[in-house]
């Protein structure tokens, strides 16, 4: 596994667990109805998009060599 793949996946995994430290917050502040089902599969899609885009963007971001 490449290092830019490998810190895509993380990033994924810290959307995905942020996405679920939110949704608990709010849910203990408001009281939302919604099952564990539906948060897991939202913090899934959050987790794989916020993948797909650090792995797009990252040569984007990256320092090009000047100093």
């Amino acid at each position: 596994m490449t290092p830019r793949t490998k810190a895509s996946l993380l990033w994924g995994v810290v959307g995905a667990l942020a996405f679920l430290v939110l949704v608990q917050g709010y849910d203990l502040v408001v009281g939302l109805d919604v099952g564990f089902a539906s948060r897991f599969a939202v913090a899934a899609l959050v987790g794989v998009v916020a993948a797909g885009l650090t792995h797009r963007l990252r040569p984007r971001f990256e320092p090009k060599g000047r100093t």
